[in-house]
């Protein structure tokens, strides 16, 4: 079984995580305080950006292509290398610009 350092930027926590694994799944086990939600890709909680490194998500489905190519969901994410990832980040699609209240919903 093939396993990679996920490394988190922001708070310098290291964990090793196997590329059968899920890098939330992983946080959970070892008592880092990874935010999440519904664990099925969707709500988008638990996103983080990736510094460096691949992840697989096929089940990714609250990220674009793009946004799934720069973006973590470690609910879903599978490391396919060595990553630095960064907790709390989300894509600009889901985040209003500077400056910008975000939208209401109607």
């Amino acid at each position: 079984m093939t396993e990679h350092t996920v490394e988190f930027v922001s708070t310098g926590e290291t964990i090793t995580v196997a590329e059968t694994e899920t890098i939330l799944s992983r946080c959970l086990e070892e008592g880092i305080a990874q935010e999440y939600s519904c664990r099925v890709g969707m709500c988008l909680a638990c996103s983080a950006e990736i510094v460096e490194g691949e992840v697989t998500q096929p089940a990714a489905r609250g990220f674009s292509e793009r946004e799934a190519e720069e973006y973590a969901l470690t609910c879903m994410a599978r490391p396919l290398s060595d990553l630095k990832l960064d907790r709390g980040k989300y894509p600009p699609s889901i985040e209003p610009e500077t400056g910008q209240p975000a939208p209401a919903d109607n």
